[in-house]
């Protein structure tokens, strides 16, 4: 059986599976239950054996396997397709999220682009190889990971089942790996991490007719923004640099603070994003920023910093130049550029290129689109894409 490409993104967009983001929310649309659920069958139509790893409760890798001519035992190679299970928040989107729609050459609704049209395009491919069993193949393994949106758990949980014997499908690390993203056809080989923390004025309540007995904790935060501030316009683009994704950054991204406006707040809380360019090490960045918060405040400044709760490494370009060179001859005979570009965001490629796997990412889409009120993905790049992994998959590795 082979999936027809645009029937299969229509369905897995059909499918709710919403990152909550670390918010308190509950509904059926959340989490990748159900999407997990639906890969299961798929597999299970297929005849591909499969297996299921909790990540936390109704959170599940899930992946299946090919096998290729030469049986990994007599030193065949492995290449692993992977692609994410879950979607960011549907708030204030102008179309239906879950009804995907085709006009235009397009097809809408939530995830399309990021990242349900990369997965589509890999499923199809593998369908297509698990029907045709080309010679040469090597051993293929589908991976649908969990929570890329909100910490790339999922990725990390795939290495670690590999690295401690925990999947028979999966039983070491694979020789390459092509993580699904919107590349507009292009191979992304290195792209930016992430350091995220929660940094936390404190003061002391009253009533706001009588402001000074009390202590403003929104008036102590201020001060640690103006030195963000400062940080991010005049130091942490000097800290480093790569000739791909350009310098790091640093962004204040949300603020919360008081319990209403008639008292004075005794508790303000910012989130902080540090994106890391590859090399530079996400705990000592975290570090260097609170650093610099310390000195650039008065030093009574009630100031508390959470650990973080996002780190990831960036991709760097020192591993997979063989790979992105085969993978971008095959889109250019497919029409596609097949450039090799940095990207400013990140990816679960990371987690893969940390435990020494050559990864790139690849996908249908531009990244433009992913996250927007009416996400959509260009039908005729969904087809390329599946053309494309389908034919560098067939014709091997090197």
């Amino acid at each position: 059986m082979v999936l027809d490409v645009v029937d299969t993104l229509c369905e897995l967009v059909s499918i709710p599976s919403v990152n909550p983001m670390g918010r308190p929310v509950s509904g059926p649309e959340y989490f990748e239950y159900a999407m997990t659920d639906r890969l299961q069958r798929l597999f299970e139509e297929l005849g591909l054996p499969w297996e299921r790893h909790e990540v936390a409760p109704q959170r599940s890798n899930i992946v299946a396997r090919i096998d290729g001519t030469t049986p990994l035992d007599d030193g065949g190679q492995l290449l692993m397709f992977e692609a994410h299970q879950d979607t960011v928040p549907v708030d204030g989107m102008t179309i239906a999220p879950w009804t995907p729609e085709r006009r235009n050459g397009r097809i809408y609704g939530r995830g399309s682009c990021d990242i349900k049209g990369g997965m589509a395009a890999m499923l199809s491919a593998v369908s297509r190889l698990a029907t045709e069993r080309p010679r040469g193949m090597p051993t293929i393994v589908m991976a649908c990971t969990v929570n890329e949106e909100h910490g790339f758990t999922g990725a990390t949980a795939l290495t670690k089942s590999w690295s401690l014997g925990e999947s028979k499908l999966l039983p070491r690390a694979p020789d390459f790996a092509i993580v699904a993203e919107p590349t507009l056809l292009n191979v992304v080989v290195a792209h930016k991490g992430v350091v995220r923390w929660r940094c936390q004025t404190t003061g002391r309540a009253t009533h706001s007719s009588q402001p000074h007995l009390g202590d403003n904790a929104i008036y102590h935060m201020s001060r640690v923004i103006g030195a963000l501030e400062q940080y991010a316009k005049d130091i942490v683009g000097k800290l480093a640099k790569h000739r791909l994704v350009g310098s790091p950054t640093l962004s204040v991204g949300t603020i919360t603070g008081g319990i209403s406006v008639n008292t004075v707040p005794d508790l303000c809380t910012i989130e902080i994003d540090r994106r890391v360019v590859p090399g530079e090490e996400p705990w000592a960045a975290y570090q260097h920023v609170i650093d610099h918060i310390a000195q650039h405040t008065p030093a009574n400044t009630p100031v508390k910093h959470g650990e973080p709760f996002i780190t990831t490494g960036g991709l760097n370009d020192d591993l997979n130049g063989q790979l992105a060179e085969r993978l971008g001859a095959v889109i250019r005979d497919n029409g596609g550029e097949g450039q090799r570009i940095g990207v400013p965001y990140g990816t679960d490629a990371a987690a893969f290129a940390a435990a020494g796997v050559p990864t790139v990412v690849f996908g249908p889409g531009s990244i433009d689109q992913a996250h927007t009120a009416d996400e959509w993905v260009e039908i005729e790049q969904l087809k390329t894409a599946a053309e494309i992994l389908y034919r560098f998959a067939k014709l091997g590795l090197v």
